[in-house]
Formats: C-alpha cells, sequence, structure tokens
C-alpha cells in the first residue's frame, strides 16, 4: 500500500513537471513568434546596418547610467521585500532578497500578463526555509504597492500634462491606454478589497462563481469556488498586518515610487545620449507612465511587440524618424532584453545554490 501511494506521488510530480515544461516550451515559442512579427513589422524596410551605425553613436557613458538605473530598479524590490521579511522576524540576507527579484522579473518577462514571477518567487523562497504565509502576504504587498504607484502615478500627470498627453495619444494607442488604464484600477481596487475587507469579497465570490458557471463562463464552478475561499482566507492574515503596519506600508510606497521612477527615466537618458534637447525629463517620465499603464496587464509576455510599438507610436515627435528605431532598440535593450538576460543568469545561479540560511525558524505568521 505504502510503495503504490509512494509510486503515484512519484507519478504525479513527474507529470507537474512535464506540464510546467510544456509551458514554459509553448511560452518560448510564442515570445519567439512575438519577436519575429515584431521585427518584421518594424525593420521591413529599414537599413538595418544603418540603425546599428547610429546607436554605435551614442554617449556610452549615458548607456551605462541607464544599465544602473535597471539594476537599481530590480534592486529596490529586494530592499522592500527584505524590509518586509525582517517586519516579520525573517532574516533573509539582503543577496538572497535579490536573488528573488531577479528570479520574478525573469519569470515574469517569460509568461503572459506576468503571471509566473511570484508563485516562482514563492517556491525559492520556500526552498530556502520561508514560510510560504510570510512569502505570500509580502509578495502581495509588493504587488499590491507597485499597481497602486503606477495608477497613482498615472493620475499625477494626467493632471499636471493633460494638454501634452492630448497632443501624443491617438489612433490605436488611445483605446489600449484607456484599457488599460480600467484594468488596472480594477485589478488595485479588487487587491483592496481583498485585503482590508475580505468578508466582502467572501460573499461577493459565492454569488458570482455560482452565477458564471450557470452561464457557461466558469467551468466546474463548486472547485473553482473552493480554490477562490482558500486563496481569500490568505488574505485574512494580510489584512490584520496591513491595518496594524501603516508607517511600513508608507515606506515601501515612497521605495516603490522611486522603484518606478528608476525604469521610467531610462528612455530620457537614450534620448540624451543622442545629445537630443526639448523635451523635459518629466516629459519623458510621462510617456512611459502611459506605456507602463497601457501594456503592463496586457496578456504578451514582457510586452513584446506592444511595448516595441507603442514607443514607436508615441516617440516620434521626440526622438525624429531618423532615431526613433535606434532610440527604441537601445531602451528596450536596456530596461527588458538585457535585464532579461541577467534576470536568467541570477536565476540559473539561484537554482543550483541551495545553501540554506536559517530562516525557517523565523518565518511563522499569527493566525489569529
Amino acid at each position: 500500500m505504502h510503495r503504490d501511494s509512494e509510486r503515484r506521488r512519484r507519478w504525479a510530480d513527474k507529470m507537474k513537471k512535464r506540464k510546467r515544461r510544456i509551458k514554459y516550451t509553448l511560452n518560448t515559442l510564442f515570445i519567439l513568434l512575438l519577436l519575429g512579427g515584431t521585427g518584421y513589422i518594424l525593420f521591413k524596410d529599414q537599413e538595418i546596418p544603418q540603425i546599428l551605425d547610429t546607436m554605435s553613436e551614442a554617449n556610452p557613458f549615458l548607456l551605462l547610467l541607464g544599465l544602473a538605473m535597471v539594476f537599481f530598479f530590480v534592486c529596490s524590490e529586494s530592499v522592500i521585500i527584505k524590509y518586509l521579511m525582517k517586519s516579520f522576524k525573517c532574516f533573509v540576507p539582503f543577496t538572497r532578497c535579490i536573488q528573488y527579484s531577479f528570479i520574478g522579473f525573469f519569470f515574469s518577462s517569460i509568461t503572459p500578463s506576468a503571471s509566473g514571477g511570484q508563485p516562482l518567487q514563492v517556491y525559492y523562497m520556500g526552498r530556502d526555509g520561508i514560510d510560504i504565509a510570510v512569502s505570500t502576504l509580502v509578495l502581495l504587498v509588493v504587488t499590491m504597492v507597485y499597481k497602486l504607484v503606477l495608477v497613482l502615478l498615472c493620475l499625477v500627470v494626467f493632471l499636471t500634462k493633460g494638454a501634452f498627453i492630448a497632443a501624443h495619444i491617438d489612433g490605436a494607442f488611445r483605446y489600449i491606454l484607456y484599457i488599460g488604464i480600467i484594468l488596472n484600477a480594477f485589478l488595485v481596487i479588487l487587491m483592496g478589497v481583498l485585503i482590508f475587507s475580505p468578508s466582502l469579497a467572501e460573499k461577493a465570490v459565492k454569488k458570482i462563481i455560482p452565477f458564471l458557471g450557470r452561464i457557461r463562463l466558469v467551468r466546474r464552478p463548486e472547485k473553482r469556488l473552493e480554490k477562490t475561499l482558500r486563496s481569500i482566507e490568505k488574505y485574512r492574515y494580510g489584512s490584520h498586518y496591513m491595518k496594524t503596519h501603516i508607517s511600513v506600508l508608507c515606506n515601501v510606497f515612497l521605495i516603490t515610487v522611486f522603484q518606478r521612477l528608476c525604469f521610467f527615466i531610462i528612455p530620457y537618458l537614450v534620448y540624451k545620449a543622442f545629445g537630443l534637447s526639448g523635451t523635459s525629463a518629466y516629459e519623458i517620465i510621462t510617456l512611459q507612465i502611459l506605456i507602463a499603464l497601457a501594456v503592463d496587464i496586457l496578456p504578451f509576455p514582457g510586452g513584446i511587440g506592444i511595448n516595441e510599438n507603442s514607443f514607436v507610436a508615441l516617440y516620434v515627435p521626440i526622438f525624429g524618424e531618423a532615431l526613433i528605431l535606434p532610440g527604441m532598440l537601445l531602451s528596450r535593450g536596456i530596461n527588458f532584453y538585457a535585464l532579461v538576460i541577467i534576470s536568467a543568469c541570477f536565476t540559473v545561479y539561484a537554482h543550483f545554490n541551495r545553501k540554506k540560511f536559517g530562516a525557517a525558524e523565523h518565518t511563522k505568521i499569527s493566525q489569529k
């Protein structure tokens, strides 16, 4: 009997690993297809050698500064993770927090809607002995504040740069932006309800999921409802933490604003690297906020395709026809493609670095 159960468990683990490999293989093929289609659309009528020559004329110091901003962007999340872990008396080395951040970015970049980042972060944290309740709550706070900062920054730039925005957004991007605003605002509100009023969320899903099952929009509604209610139960612990650690949340908010600005400033550094002037850093950051809001929640790994096309559509009046493609390649090369490569290296290192640091004894959340 014991041997049969052990055999079934091993078979189930084997099937899970096989499904995971198939999933990431399909994601990789989808990414390659997106890259190929995007490259064809953008460069089909362009002289590639000329674009490369133009890129080589950019100021290397400012490009390196852009890479530094990317590193600050990732490490800001590491600071937040360590800070939140410390609030739970979970003392994680900062170097390990950096690994978690790069792992999250890598898997977020290769999965639709960045859905793979946090589950893998939870996995690697658990492998290091961090209680899953702690890791889940920490990453919940990181995600909620990250989205909240984006929505608030969007509100600020709309209030202060409304005329500038109206002059630069038109066509299809306008509708993509509106969809992004609605979806991000809805997500922030939903997470807020889950955290600050989990009982209200529980009542809502008990009515909504069965209804969606009756109209055939949700398969196996009973199983989906059970899974959702288990997730809401985890948010109850988050609710208590959020209500009793307001100062912690304020500090996380400020660090996240810095983190976001490190990322949004990169196109301005590329702009200055070409010796251009006439557009302020704030105006270029405004456009980057709009792009992030439009594509962050769309089901494209890393925003591949839509990000590049949005950059070209919004920045042509700023970079000019001759520099728009070199500018896009350098900006995306720094804030995405180079970062994916660096993150992949950190992920491989973390996968084979199994050294424990004794976090498990400090990582239990009170479930009262």
